[in-house]
């Protein structure tokens, strides 16, 4: 079977994989270079067993902060655009125990499936990619925000999920670089099988790969339309000339939407906007975080990613505005000085941006949708967990379309 992939992002290209593994004829479209979007800059972290949905019930009480705070991780611009109220307010809807509690554990159950996968991946391919399996810190501020914590660990922990609460001092002892930061910290959830690699050198090396086994890449090219043959779609439609297909799977990330529109399909995908930065560390033992660090109050992650520390962060409402404020990568440089004083002189920051694709309670989008042509199946919505889930949600893409 032919099957087109619309979207060479890592969601995009880890379905390519599963498709051709299967022995499908597979073409991938994208307006850009593979990781060119919002894979290229993300957080870096796989994080299989720590999952906490956006969608929690600590949204209600933090929401004033977060959107009246100029500082706060947490933007929204109002905007004239249907879309963005319906998602936030679908998005309030699921700030609830029991779907967050639902949430997590589908979610779990999928990365525990995409790491599978993935680690199939690398045996079979051996990708430079800065891969690490040094655990995670998700550090906590103060003993109230560590207590509500404690409720997410024991969630996880009944669904399979290793991982503890640590004191100020054996998060030092687990990640040496964190001792100054020692009188901040009131503890940490630690999972030490956590891992990290460099998701713009896993889109590469997979699309390296692709090629050579005759997947046909057609880059720099933008699917505008759908030619339609009763309930199935006959091509799609490119400024490059239409693409013909047996199957079709959407994996475009927050452009989803818009397509989907176009098919009769509602997909509630709204861009996150998140921020990184990406500096070389001092290679000095203790300096700069091997281990992968997550700040919860100031919502932002820290992965090592072989000689460099990958910084990234906030979740902004703001629509497709690609612009990169100066302010918000220096909330970046400014967290990075203050949790690893010593990891890096922030010399060259190489700041970047890049739109989280996310659904209001935080699951992906996989498979047929009801009202869509039977051939187009969909892989999008991961928002900030397209990393850690690009692999397993591709096993059922692949799944679905042999059902």
């Amino acid at each position: 079977m032919h099957v087109c992939v619309l979207g060479a992002g890592i969601v995009g290209l880890a379905t390519a994989w599963q498709l051709d593994r299967q022995g499908h004829q597979v073409t991938v479209i994208d307006r850009a270079a593979p990781g060119s979007g919002a894979s290229g800059g993300n957080g870096a972290q796989l994080s299989y067993s720590y999952v906490q949905p956006l969608a929690d019930p600590s949204i209600w009480r933090q929401l004033p902060k977060l959107l009246l705070s100029p500082s706060s991780p947490l933007k929204l611009r109002p905007q004239l655009d249907p879309l963005q109220w319906r998602w936030g307010m679908e998005f309030l809807a699921a700030c609830n125990a029991r779907t967050s509690r639902e949430t997590t554990a589908r979610l779990l159950e999928l990365a525990a499936s995409s790491r599978i996968e993935f680690e199939a991946m690398r045996a079979e391919l051996s990708p430079d990619c800065d891969f690490s399996a040094t655990g995670k810190l998700v550090l906590y501020a103060s003993t109230a925000s560590l207590e509500s914590a404690r409720a997410q660990l024991e969630l996880q922990r009944t669904m399979g999920s290793e991982q503890r609460l640590v004191t100020p001092e054996e998060c030092i002892a687990i990640e040496p670089a964190l001792a100054g930061y020692r009188d901040r910290m009131a503890g940490a959830v630690y999972t030490p099988s956590e891992c990290a690699a460099d998701c713009l050198k896993v889109c590469t090396e997979l699309a390296k790969a692709l090629a050579e086994r005759g997947v046909r890449f057609i880059s720099g090219t933008e699917v505008s339309s759908f030619v339609r043959s009763a309930s199935r779609v006959a091509a799609v439609r490119t400024g490059n000339g239409d693409v013909e297909a047996d199957a079709f799977v959407m994996a475009l990330g927050s452009a989803s939407h818009k397509l989907g529109r176009a098919l009769g399909a509602y997909l509630p995908v709204y861009p996150l906007k998140g921020y990184s930065i990406t500096v070389e560390v001092d290679p000095a033992p203790g300096a700069a975080p091997r281990v992968n660090v997550t700040d919860s109050a100031r919502k932002v992650v820290f992965a090592r990613i072989g000689s460099r520390l990958r910084v990234a962060g906030m979740a902004e409402l703001v629509g497709h505005d690609a612009s990169i404020p100066a302010t918000r990568i220096e909330t970046l440089a400014a967290a990075t000085r203050a949790l690893f004083p010593h990891a890096s002189r922030l010399e060259e920051l190489h700041p970047w941006t890049g739109m989280r694709p996310a659904t209001p309670k935080g699951l992906p989008i996989i498979g047929r949708l009801d009202g869509a042509p039977s051939n187009m199946l969909f892989n999008t919505g991961h928002g900030a967990l397209g990393f850690t889930l690009a692999f397993g949600s591709a096993l059922r893409v692949a799944q679905a379309l042999g059902a």
